[in-house]
């Protein structure tokens, strides 16, 4: 409006009588009107009372999400408890479908990393009680991944893998609880076990592994008359290697 006004000003009446140098000094002095001054401290106003009302607002809603994530939690935790008195009466079905539940009913927040893992951890158990151990492995391996010391994880899943006869694997998280808890005389006991049974295996894989390359050889070889027994490789003690001599 005050811009409006002085351009009025500026195109008045030539005729009209000039204004006094006071007046001019008065108008180019930059001093703001009342009605400036109004203007501008109300809007200043304005804008705090905006801003507060936004923050309230804004805290409003973080205390909503916050009491939602609580009472979220909570259920969570009730449902698992619910999994526990399954479990421990031997209702193993109905036990892992509750900590599936509390798994879905739990918040993605840092303070319930730790019920997370564990029901992760008791569906592996379950999981082992029915047989299923490639699941038991998934599920230990997810407790594991939100919580990488989590000892009784390591253990279900290296007695998962022994059942599934992945004896190397078990070996590895036993190894794992061991430098956890170097004193652990279980894990000392299940390494010196299983090593013999993982020796044995891998003994077991490589003449399966021998075994089909000689068929693969004879089923080539047997087109000009030969087999790999024409073939006789012999080990070096010095050096370790392999020379192979042919055979009639």
């Amino acid at each position: 409006m005050l811009i409006e006004e002085k351009e009025t000003e500026k195109h008045s009446d030539l005729n009209s009588p000039k204004p006094s140098s006071s007046t001019n000094r008065n108008a180019s002095d930059g001093f703001e009107t009342a009605s400036d001054g109004e203007l501008g401290s109300n809007g200043s106003e304005n804008d705090d009372e905006t801003q507060q009302q936004e923050e309230q607002q804004s805290l409003s809603q973080a205390d909503d999400v916050a009491l939602k994530q609580q009472k979220a939690f909570e259920q969570a935790n009730d449902v698992k408890m619910e999994g526990n008195r399954l479990f421990g009466s031997g209702q193993y079905e109905e036990a892992l479908s509750q900590y599936e539940l509390a798994l879905h009913l739990a918040p993605d927040m840092p303070s319930s990393v730790e019920l997370r893992s564990i029901c992760h951890a008791n569906s592996a158990i379950c999981c082992s009680k029915l047989g299923k151990y490639e699941d038991a492995i998934k599920e230990c391996t997810k407790a594991l991944e939100l919580n990488p010391s989590y000892m009784k994880a390591l253990l279900r899943r290296a007695e998962a893998h022994e059942k599934l006869e992945h004896f190397e694997e078990a070996i590895a998280d036993m190894k794992k609880i061991l430098e956890l808890d170097p004193s652990n005389d279980q894990a000392k006991r299940t390494i010196r076990r299983l090593g013999p049974l993982a020796e044995e295996k891998r003994e077991k894989m490589k003449e399966e592994m021998i075994g089909k390359l000689k068929d693969m050889g004879n089923s080539l070889l047997g087109r000009f008359g030969m087999s790999v027994d024409n073939f006789k490789s012999v080990k070096d003690p010095n050096t370790g290697s392999y020379s192979i001599s042919f055979q009639r």
